[in-house]
């Protein structure tokens, strides 16, 4: 289905639907797909408001977006599953333990991302390139403490809640961006 980033989050309302806006312009250019899941999601609802505003920005029209409730067959489709909590994580991989060594957060990940060593020649598949470096980083570096991997839910909160939790999001793409650029 995807073959690409699967962002997954709790409702795909907020979250997920944020980071897979902001992944398509990011990685514009690059050939990554993205998408969006999420782990208690009920099919078919609009992407929360404030989040649509966010989604916007990035040139792409979020009207048409609808939420997915997260199926084994996204994450083995997936070549890297970002999700935003670390219960996330576990969900994902309690669904499909193949999936295990492709999935993380999405602050564990870009934090992994941006301490490897990009690859040195160029590659068939650049995101599957930057996936396998930021696993490799995964059992070199010291986990982060506590919740500190956890993306916080903006759900119920204010314009400004959506806003900072799309700038964590931010921060934490361009690293695995900046990682697919220099192995593709």
């Amino acid at each position: 289905m995807i073959n690409g980033v699967l962002f997954v989050c709790h409702a795909n309302l907020c979250r997920s639907p944020m980071a897979e806006y902001a992944a398509r312009r990011l990685l514009a250019g690059r050939p990554v797909t993205v998408a969006s899941a999420g782990t208690d999601a009920v099919e078919g609802l609009a992407m929360h408001p404030y989040a649509v505003e966010i989604a916007a920005e990035t040139g792409e029209d979020p009207a048409a977006f609808r939420s997915r409730r997260l199926l084994p067959d996204h994450l083995t489709d997936a070549v890297l599953v970002l999700t935003a909590t670390r219960r996330q994580r576990s969900i994902c991989t309690a669904l499909a333990p193949a999936a295990l060594h492709r999935t993380f957060t999405l602050r564990q990940f870009g934090r992994l991302a941006a301490a490897v060593e990009p690859p040195v020649e160029d590659q068939d598949d650049p995101l599957q390139s930057a996936v396998t470096a930021a696993a490799l980083a995964r059992g070199r570096l010291q986990p982060a403490p506590g919740d500190a991997d956890d993306l916080r839910d903006p759900v119920g909160g204010t314009p400004e809640d959506f806003r900072r939790c799309a700038a964590e999001i931010e921060r934490s793409l361009r690293p695995l961006a900046a990682l697919i650029g220099t192995a593709g």
